[in-house]
């Protein structure tokens, strides 16, 4: 992998002339790859990770759905992909080996409100054949950051 994409994953908020420093570039060089890999659609976008649970927030519950489909004659999994990625409440979709065909991640503000979301618009999809849903509860990592620990009354590393 590029130097530059590896940095740049790692932080995303270090500026041109902090890589340039670390990679032996200058802040051009490292501007013009990082807009090369933009429009070429190597580099998606850059991620904020928020630890909402600090926040105290309720509004916001994550499910994983597993999709089991039937594959489409001419396009197989890739339009039943599109479709799915076309829900506001959906934030990612993976084809999976193994016993179902998609991961799907979703969110929404509460678990009602996802479970009405998988029963009356991811679920009557004509590729669709079953779903399981699985709530997530807690988050501890995320993105490879821990997201909270903390120290035990016996000095030992607890995860919230």
């Amino acid at each position: 992998m590029d130097a530059i994409l590896t940095i740049l994953n790692d932080n995303p908020r270090l500026s041109n002339a902090e890589i340039a420093a670390m990679t032996g570039m200058t802040a051009d060089e490292v501007g013009e790859r990082i807009a090369a890999y933009e429009r070429s659609g190597v580099l998606c976008g850059y991620k904020t990770i928020i630890n909402w649970e600090k926040l105290e927030r309720t509004d916001k519950v994550t499910a994983i759905i597993e999709l089991k489909v039937t594959p489409r004659k001419d396009t197989g999994f890739e339009a039943i992909a599109e479709e799915v990625m076309g829900f506001d409440e959906v934030e990612s979709v993976s084809l999976m080996s193994g016993g179902y065909d998609f991961s799907v991640c979703v969110t929404g503000r509460t678990f009602q409100e996802i479970a009405l979301f998988v029963a009356k618009r991811l679920a009557p999809l004509d590729s669709v054949t079953s779903t399981t849903t699985t709530f997530v509860l807690k988050k501890y990592k995320e993105d490879g950051v821990i997201l909270s620990s903390q120290s035990d009354e016996r000095g030992a590393d607890v995860i919230e």
